[in-house]
């Protein structure tokens, strides 16, 4: 595998914006500094999907996708919790856990989760397999300057990182919608079958900023 950038071992890199198409992020290590920061200029979410592709084998609580605002530090964020073995969507600081699906360590799953801030459901997608929809949280839309990140669970807006909640292993093709996808759209994610790029986050024209140990990658094809 060709290593095509190493970026900023110590600091912080200048934001840029990538087609990443093929490649991946590599959170090679236990760190409460690493992450990758992803750029948005939507200032509200009344809906939202997410999509991400991950690969680990730690066996401890990570995030794997964490939205802040200054009022809410768990505005959006997808958690994985070892005791009760369950994906935890929380949404404006509510959560509910997901605890049926089998997160096997290296193994390359997709995850889309959808909320409506109408309705106040929330689901998961989980390799394809939807769960029930299950109410979080309604009738307050996520609002003001969001602080995105990969690789660090956000306690505070852009900050509050813990070395034990950061997620060591691979991650890629992020996406991010502010309506909800349909389940056709989802199922074209999952197979990487021709499907909408994000309209709030696109994997291929990414606008990110790298902070110390994180690498990007060719990601690994089936010979």
């Amino acid at each position: 595998m060709i290593v095509l950038l190493v970026m900023a071992m110590l600091t912080a890199c200048a934001a840029v914006t990538q087609d990443l198409s093929g490649r991946m992020f590599t959170f090679p290590q236990e760190t409460n500094t690493a992450h990758v920061k992803l750029n948005v200029a939507q200032k509200e979410l009344s809906a939202v999907t997410v999509c991400h592709r991950s690969f680990t084998d730690l066996k401890r609580d990570h995030g794997l996708f964490s939205l802040a605002t200054s009022s809410n530090h768990n505005d959006f964020l997808i958690y994985w919790i070892e005791a009760s073995k369950a994906m935890s969507p929380h949404i404006r600081d509510k959560r509910v856990d997901y605890g049926s699906f089998d997160y096997k360590p290296n193994t390359w799953h997709s995850i889309c989760t959808t909320w409506d801030s109408k309705s106040g459901l929330v689901q998961l997608w989980f390799d394809g397999i939807p769960s029930i929809r299950r109410f979080i949280s309604s009738g307050s839309n996520i609002k003001g300057t969001m602080m995105i990140t990969l690789g660090q669970e956000q306690d505070s807006h852009g900050g509050g990182f813990d070395i034990k909640q950061s997620f060591v292993g691979m991650m890629s093709d992020v996406h991010m919608w502010n309506y909800i996808l349909s389940s056709c759209e989802i199922q074209k994610y999952v197979d990487a079958n021709h499907f909408t790029p994000g309209n709030v986050i696109n994997w291929n024209a990414l606008d990110f900023q790298i902070v110390n140990n994180v690498l990007i990658e060719d990601k690994w094809k089936s010979c």
